[in-house]
């Protein structure tokens, strides 16, 4: 990640954070008036403790994770990053965030303008944020979350550190539900076991996604990964179309990315002409599905993890009988 946050940076940082602390010196007793009686809860995350007191208001988003679950918990941020397509906002979120102020991209948060947004509470994530943890620790409370698609414990910690516990539970209690009623209905119909790929086509390159956010979930709806799918890591960059055979499963769930649209679309024609990619057995038992990137892998999220469920009861003609 190259590093943005010069001394420039630092020093218009800090300024801004004074400007905070006087305004907050000039007030001191209205806050003490309002905030006299407010509990003060410790949420433990990935980074430590933070201490929250009463219902935190102005809330900043650092990933798209936690943009998704403040939608779901019907918290409007007063900051969020850009997404990675679709910019600013991706669709599905657009309604509910739209107008929004942007605060950077998710690898590179403007500490600036996540300062200026006078939060009460900061949403990060260890596997981007780790190294400025100190700096925004100073802005707001920050809550730190595990991994990047740890879309629970997201929801999880944002219910704790917003005195939402109860709709959090309600949320995650409701998506068990969901995975039970799809599970038990793919047993019924005689789908499972059944070895599922996603794979996923780039301008120059194939890639299978072996774990990650719709790895994460397939295995948790009682998809099976195939055997030379089981390393523990994201997956495996395919370069050559000898390759292909890798690619073998019952059912292939794939989605191409990138913003070279026709290089992308060349690659994926290429690579699924080939002879090899017609012995896959997924392919040869009509099996393919080409899904949404963003829905499947981009957003990873709570609100896209129902859509995914979603999707799912659709490709395998289910219906869902807990549906309201």
């Amino acid at each position: 990640m190259r590093n943005k946050w010069g001394v420039g940076s630092l020093l218009v940082l800090s300024l801004v954070l004074s400007a905070c602390g006087s305004q907050s010196d000039d007030t001191s007793g209205d806050s003490e008036d309002q905030s006299g009686d407010s509990e003060t809860r410790e949420v433990e995350h990935a980074m430590g403790t933070a201490e929250i007191e009463g219902e935190p208001e102005r809330v900043v988003s650092l990933f798209q994770g936690a943009n998704d679950a403040a939608v779901a918990l019907d918290v409007e941020p007063v900051g969020i990053v850009e997404s990675w397509v679709e910019q600013p906002v991706y669709k599905y979120l657009r309604d509910d965030l739209e107008g929004v102020d942007q605060v950077g991209e998710e690898t590179q948060p403007n500490l600036e303008e996540v300062a200026k947004q006078e939060p009460d509470v900061i949403f990060a994530n260890k596997d981007r944020h780790e190294d400025i943890y100190d700096e925004l620790s100073e802005i707001a409370p920050t809550v730190m979350v595990d991994e990047i698609y740890g879309w629970k414990d997201t929801v999880d910690l944002m219910g704790q550190s917003l005195d939402k516990e109860e709709e959090s539970d309600e949320l995650l209690n409701e998506w068990d539900d969901r995975v039970e009623d799809f599970k038990s209905q793919m047993e019924e119909e005689g789908h499972f076991p059944v070895e599922a790929a996603i794979t996923n086509f780039r301008a120059d390159h194939a890639r299978i996604f072996y774990t990650g956010f719709g790895g994460g979930i397939l295995n948790e709806l009682g998809f099976d990964r195939p055997d030379n799918h089981q390393e523990d890591t994201w997956g495996v960059k395919l370069t050559s179309k000898e390759s292909i055979p890798e690619m073998n499963a019952d059912v292939i769930f794939n989605f191409n990315s990138g913003t070279e649209k026709d290089e992308i679309q060349q690659t994926y024609e290429e690579w699924t002409g080939h002879p090899l990619w017609q012995e896959l057995d997924a392919v040869q038992d009509d099996n393919v599905h080409n899904v949404d990137e963003v829905t499947w892998n981009s957003a990873g999220g709570y609100l896209a993890a129902n859509h995914m469920l979603d999707d799912l009861y659709e490709i395998y003609d289910l219906e869902e009988e807990n549906n309201d």
